[in-house]
């Protein structure tokens, strides 16, 4: 036997193909008992309701496609995580896919999610040129987080990454450290705001800010130590370092490790987005939270908003980060 059908349900059920249509679309139309009866056929047959017929016949779809940038990265989890929950609320079913942090495979990975023609598209911190984003919005709506735009079609979730880097380095400077310096996250979204508040607090505390190039990754972090090691001598090594985000501060430990400096006793570690990673009992990373989950509510329910509540107005959503301390930072010695 092949996958079982709506007709072979409605056979097995003594009813219409068109009823099991109704209550499969959970129409308020059908009685309670024609409901349950097609409800247990559908049961004792194993039929599922095929999504993108459904979504083509009644000319809507309650399809999500999700591209998720870096799959590593348990940042992209939570969120992903956050929209789940609401899509669950909603009705909402969610396609994802990736691109591995690849313009190009980003670009593939879109097309075969447009494929699907899903109502509407989710980008998590794409590195995708904006062209590309523009022509996918104007097939439906998009929502961006963790990157900004000015498409009228497209909404975006961002935290506020200045904000975020100046309580890394407030914090730092409260326990007496002065040669703080950023390892940067260098083309993600992100970045570049994380960058502006940390050259804004290290001024604001007449500091002289330092920006090592780097990326989101902890191979990244790792290599950013190694420049450090050559511009500095042990004498005056920086005892701050305010990472791009988690994964890069773990690359960072693990090089100061190799140098033979101590973390937080030489070197005090801030890394950013709270990941589980950043928990894990052996790294207790001090890091900046970003209401991960709540980002991923927000995207889904942007989205809904523009299909099924008619809002053709942009929003532009942003979250507050806070400060989570742990044990990669201590007080000066």
């Amino acid at each position: 036997m092949g996958r079982p059908t709506m007709e072979d349900v409605a056979h097995r059920a003594g009813v219409s193909r068109a009823l099991v249509s109704l209550v499969m679309r959970n129409s308020p139309k059908v009685s309670e008992h024609r409901r349950r009866a097609v409800l247990e056929a559908a049961k004792d047959l194993g039929y599922q309701p095929h999504i993108m017929a459904r979504s083509l016949a009644s000319r809507t779809s309650n399809i999500v496609g999700v591209l998720v940038s870096d799959l590593r990265n348990a940042f992209f989890a939570d969120v992903v995580e956050g929209m789940d929950s609401a899509a669950q609320e909603l009705g909402f079913e969610l396609i994802l896919n990736t691109g591995r942090r690849s313009a190009a495979r980003e670009r593939t990975a879109l097309d075969s999610l447009l494929a699907f023609r899903p109502g509407g598209i989710i980008l998590l911190s794409p590195v995708l040129p904006a062209a590309a984003i523009r022509v996918a919005a104007q097939q439906g709506p998009v929502v961006l987080v963790s990157r900004g735009s000015t498409v009228p079609e497209v909404d975006t979730v961002n935290d506020d990454g200045e904000a975020g880097s100046a309580l890394a380095v407030d914090h730092l400077v409260s326990l007496g450290h002065r040669r703080i310096v950023h390892i940067d996250g260098g083309a993600a979204f992100s970045a570049a705001a994380r960058r502006r508040g940390y050259r804004a607090a290290m001024q604001r505390h007449g500091l002289e800010p330092m920006v090592v190039p780097s990326e989101h990754t902890d191979s990244a972090g790792l290599a950013a130590v190694q420049q450090l090691r050559n511009l500095f001598s042990p004498s005056d090594f920086p005892t701050g370092l305010v990472c791009g985000n988690d994964f890069n501060a773990v690359g960072a430990m693990s090089g100061l490790e190799e140098a033979g400096l101590r973390v937080p006793e030489d070197v005090s570690i801030v890394g950013y987005d709270n990941t589980s990673l950043a928990a894990l009992r052996h790294v207790s990373l001090t890091t900046i939270d970003q209401p991960r989950i709540r980002m991923g509510r927000l995207a889904l329910e942007a989205l809904a908003e523009r299909l099924r509540d008619g809002r053709t107005a942009p929003v532009r959503r942003r979250v507050e980060p806070s400060l989570v301390v742990r044990a990669t930072t201590a007080a000066l010695t």
